[in-house]
């Protein structure tokens, strides 16, 4: 009697634990970074926690920090912030970034840097993103939009190394008064 009690205590130890293994798995991701495109706030080494269940019941925002397939690779990952929303319009000049007009005061950027006179919109249920370190970083100024079903999930934590632990911030001052995109 002890020893079939025994198995199924094992059993039941190894099912708990395959079924916790897959609700983490499905719910949040590691992701390393490798480049200087999101300097100063994240750096190269780092790795960061992905929530890929956030955007299930709300659509992404300007300013999210996100882990997306590459549009022209798909198997490459890459993390960018987002910018621009379906419908936007970006606008840039050397300087600065332009969206829907207004003018972005944004204290992520390292070294602001554009090609200038550049203008898009940004096409039903994709995403207009670029890297905080604008002189370091390909992104969507240069290969396009981001399809959302290409998009992982948010960053959302720093987590590795132990001395750099931080939440990742969306900077939401920086967009709050951001006109939505004429329809």
């Amino acid at each position: 009697m002890k020893r079939s009690q025994l198995a199924r205590e094992i059993v039941e130890i190894l099912a708990l634990t395959l079924l916790i293994f897959l609700i983490v798995r499905f719910v949040v991701q590691s992701y390393h970074i490798d480049g200087q495109s999101m300097e100063p706030g994240l750096y190269t080494g780092q790795f960061v926690m992905v929530n890929k269940t956030s955007y299930l019941f709300s659509p992404p925002e300007r300013g999210d920090v996100i882990v997306f397939r590459y549009p022209h690779d798909t198997n490459v990952d890459y993390i960018k912030r987002i910018i621009g929303l379906p419908g936007d319009t970006i606008d840039t000049d050397y300087q600065h970034v332009y969206v829907n007009g207004k003018l972005l005061n944004e204290p992520y950027v390292k070294l602001p840097y554009n090609r200038s006179g550049e203008h898009w919109v940004v096409p039903a249920n994709q995403y207009f993103v670029m890297g905080d370190n604008r002189p370091a970083s390909e992104d969507s100024r240069s290969w396009g939009f981001v399809p959302k079903d290409y998009i992982i999930g948010k960053a959302a934590i720093v987590f590795w190394p132990l001395n750099t632990i931080h939440f990742i911030d969306t900077y939401y001052d920086t967009y709050k008064d951001i006109p939505n995109p004429k329809k």
